[in-house]
């Protein structure tokens, strides 16, 4: 059965064009991850959401993660993943898992999918040109990367031939050294060199949440100068603190404002572009 009428399609289509108009031509950067890359509709769902918005002439930069994937490989392979406070400790033959996985399976399916869907895909790593510049965070964690500096010449010249960027999170040294590096982390710093209108961090949670068991007390924006206080009231807390770091790292490096929100629901992309309610928690300067 026809859910809607063409009259009610086109009152869709025209109470969206105030939103078309904001972002066209504007760059915005999608963080893409977790359950919403598990669920095979999901992604098929989130795909579209990019290649619509490549159309109407947002122009979309996606910086994907791959952890689940790099486990299961690591899986096969008989070693067991380890983490040390979030992170993946990464040994040598890790790290060429990790590779394999990020800038081999997950990029490419990711850039075939995009090219599917209609879209105009092209997928590199961040090894590319240079385009993240890593050293060693911590001995322990091994070839885990702090990031030294991001070259965005690649990324830019993606987007002035009209291809949607499609970036897997490795970096490397001057030595030649490769690293794996944290999605968020990476998102944020490539949304700031490119001082992208929006950052997207999708996640498997609704947003900040007053309290973590209610989604109803879900908070839609934060300014910075009220993320100290949500830390010391314990409602910024565990695995939120790092990614609320990041969106204020990006805005501090010129991002115009972060959207963390659920990537579990459906088209929750174009919800947060192009309707009035949005969709999760917005931190801005203020």
């Amino acid at each position: 059965m026809n859910e809607f009428t063409n009259y009610e399609r086109a009152e869709v289509l025209t109470a969206a064009l105030p939103y078309i108009r904001r972002y066209s031509g504007k760059i915005v950067v999608v963080k893409y991850g977790g359950n919403a890359m598990i669920n095979e509709q999901l992604k098929q769902q989130v795909m579209e959401d990019i290649v619509l918005l490549w159309l109407i002439g947002v122009r979309v930069v996606l910086v994907h993660g791959g952890g689940p994937e790099i486990s299961d490989v690591m899986s096969r392979f008989g070693k067991e993943p380890v983490f040390l406070d979030g992170l993946r400790v990464t040994d040598e033959e890790t790290i060429d898992i990790v590779q394999m996985v990020l800038a081999g399976k997950v990029n490419k399916t990711l850039v075939n999918l995009l090219e599917m869907k209609g879209g105009k895909a092209m997928g590199i790593s961040g090894m590319d040109g240079g385009l993240i510049e890593a050293k060693i965070k911590n001995e322990k964690l091994g070839y885990v990367g702090e990031i030294t500096n991001i070259n965005i010449a690649p990324v830019l010249d993606l987007l002035e031939k009209g291809y949607i960027p499609v970036v897997s999170t490795l970096g490397c040294d001057k030595q030649g050294r490769t690293y794996n590096i944290n999605g968020d982390t990476a998102a944020a710093s490539i949304a700031g060199a490119l001082q992208a209108e929006r950052l997207i961090m999708m996640t498997d949670i609704a947003g900040v949440l007053r309290d973590k068991d209610d989604p109803d007390t879900l908070l839609p924006e934060i300014t910075l100068d009220e993320v100290p206080q949500l830390y010391a009231e314990g409602i910024i807390s565990g695995g939120m603190i790092p990614k609320v770091e990041c969106c204020v790292e990006a805005i501090h490096k010129g991002v115009q404002n972060v959207i963390i929100m659920d990537g579990r629901v459906p088209h929750s992309i174009l919800m947060e572009l192009l309707t009035d309610e949005g969709a999760g928690t917005m931190v801005t300067k203020g």
